[in-house]
C-alpha cells in the first residue's frame, strides 16, 4: 500500500498545475505586442472573471497605453466593446493581426493620453462557451478588464473609465453601465456610448428587415445558448437544421470588408428557410433569455449616448424608446459636459438624407460608423479637460 500511495504521490508531481481561480479582476499575464501602433505600447492580457452564476473565467483582451513614461497621476481609461465577430473561441479580436486597426479611433486615443482596453469577451480566446448577447457576462468581463489593465506598470491606468461599444458592443456597454457600480464599486464610470446596441434582443430577432442578417445571428444566439445555459433545441427545429446552425457558428468569424464564403451563405439560407415560420422569441426558455437580457433603461447610468442608423437592422437594433421615456434628460450639445453628475441621454440618428441616410447596420460597420461617434464621450466634467476628437469623416 505504502508502495503504491508513493507511486501515486510521484504522478501527480509530474502533472502540470492547475490554474487556481483568482479574485476576478485579477491579472495572469501580459505579454508585450511588438506590432503596437507609432507611439503605443500594447499587451495582450489574461485576466480572470467571473459570469453572472459566479463562475470564474480565464479570458483574454488587448490593453494599449501611451509609450512615454508614466504620468504623476494615473491615466483615465476608455474600454472598447467590440461588435460580433462570432461565438467561435477562434474568434477572438486580440488575435487577429489586424487588431489595432479593429479598435476604432485607437491612435486618437493614445495620443490624447489615455489607456485603451479592449476585451475579447469570455468564450472568445478562451476554452468557454461564449455567451453572446449574455449581458452580465460581457459587462463582467469589461470591468475586469479595466481592473486587470491596472496591474500593469507600464500602463499606469487608472480607476476612472468610460466604456463605449458597437453592435454587440453596444449591448455589452450598456450592460457594464447597469453593473458598474454593484458588480466593480472599485472603479468610476465616468460615461457610455453606445452605437446600434441591441435593446430589445426579441423584437432584434423578430423585426430586423435582412433575413439573411437574421438567419445568422439567431443561429449564433441558439448555438450559444444551448452551449452557455445547456437548452436543447429539439424543440425548436430538426436534426438537420441543427447541425447547420452548429456548423455556422463554430466555423465562421465576422471580419468586415470580406464576403462569406459559399458555405456560409448556403447555411444562412438553410436556417432561414428552416426556422421561417418559427419564432424563437415565443419559445422557451429562449424568450425569457431574451427578455432577462434586454436592456433596463432605469438600470443604464449616465452620461449616455446612443447612435443608430436609420435602416433595417438599426432600426430594430436600437429600440430606445424606453430609454428616452425613463425620466432621463434630454441633453443639448453641451449637457454632458455641464451634468455630468445627472443622467442626461442623447440619441443621434443618421439622418434622412446624409451621408449615411439609407444605410443598414452592417453597412455602416464596413464605413465605420463607431469611428464617428462624436467626441461628448470624452467631453465629461468628471473625466477631464482633456478632449479627445474622434475621426468623424
Amino acid at each position: 500500500m505504502r508502495r503504491m500511495l508513493a507511486v501515486f504521490y510521484a504522478l501527480t508531481l509530474l502533472l502540470p498545475a492547475a490554474a487556481v481561480a483568482q479574485p476576478p479582476g485579477t491579472l495572469i499575464s501580459a505579454d508585450p505586442m511588438p506590432d503596437a501602433p507609432a507611439g503605443a505600447q500594447a499587451w495582450r492580457i489574461r485576466y480572470w472573471t467571473t459570469d453572472q452564476d459566479g463562475q470564474a473565467h480565464e479570458v483574454t483582451g488587448l490593453v494599449a497605453a501611451p509609450r512615454e513614461a508614466a504620468p504623476a497621476r494615473p491615466r483615465r481609461v476608455i474600454a472598447w466593446a467590440h461588435g460580433t465577430t462570432g461565438v467561435a473561441e477562434k474568434c477572438a479580436p486580440s488575435a487577429y493581426p489586424e487588431s489595432f486597426e479593429a479598435t476604432p479611433a485607437l491612435d486618437s486615443m493614445i495620443a490624447a493620453g489615455y489607456v485603451v482596453v479592449a476585451p475579447d469577451y469570455p468564450g472568445l480566446g478562451s476554452p468557454t462557451p461564449h455567451p453572446y448577447l449574455v449581458g452580465r457576462d460581457t459587462a463582467h468581463s469589461v470591468l475586469d478588464a479595466v481592473r486587470a489593465a491596472r496591474a500593469i506598470p507600464g500602463a499606469a491606468a487608472g480607476g476612472q473609465f468610460a466604456v463605449w461599444g458597437e453592435s454587440q458592443g453596444g449591448h455589452a456597454a450598456l450592460w457594464t453601465a447597469a453593473t458598474a457600480r454593484s458588480y466593480a464599486p472599485d472603479l468610476v464610470l465616468a460615461g457610455t456610448a453606445a452605437a446600434a446596441p441591441p435593446t430589445d434582443l426579441a423584437a432584434n430577432m423578430r423585426e430586423g428587415s435582412d433575413p439573411n442578417a437574421r438567419a445568422f445571428l439567431l443561429a449564433l444566439t441558439l448555438h450559444s445558448w444551448s452551449q452557455r445555459f445547456g437548452y436543447s433545441l429539439d424543440g425548436f427545429t430538426n436534426a438537420a437544421t441543427q447541425g447547420v446552425i452548429h456548423r455556422l457558428a463554430e466555423n465562421n468569424c465576422l471580419e468586415l470588408d470580406k464576403n462569406p464564403k459559399l458555405g456560409t451563405i448556403l447555411g444562412i439560407l438553410s436556417v432561414r428557410q428552416a426556422v421561417k415560420k418559427r419564432d424563437v422569441t415565443r419559445i422557451e426558455p429562449f424568450a425569457a433569455t431574451m427578455h432577462a437580457n434586454g436592456v433596463d433603461p432605469a438600470s443604464v447610468a449616465g452620461p449616455l449616448l446612443i447612435a443608430q442608423g436609420s435602416k433595417g437592422y438599426d432600426r430594430c437594433a436600437g429600440r430606445d424608446a424606453g430609454f428616452r421615456q425613463s425620466g432621463l434628460q434630454a441633453a443639448d450639445a453641451g449637457a454632458l459636459d455641464r451634468n455630468s453628475g445627472g443622467q442626461p441621454y442623447r440619441r443621434r440618428a443618421r439622418r434622412p438624407g446624409g451621408r449615411d441616410a439609407g444605410v443598414d447596420h452592417f453597412a455602416l460597420r464596413r464605413k465605420g460608423a463607431a469611428r464617428r461617434l462624436p467626441a461628448d464621450l470624452t467631453r465629461l466634467r468628471r473625466f477631464g479637460a482633456i478632449r479627445l476628437h474622434f475621426p468623424l469623416r
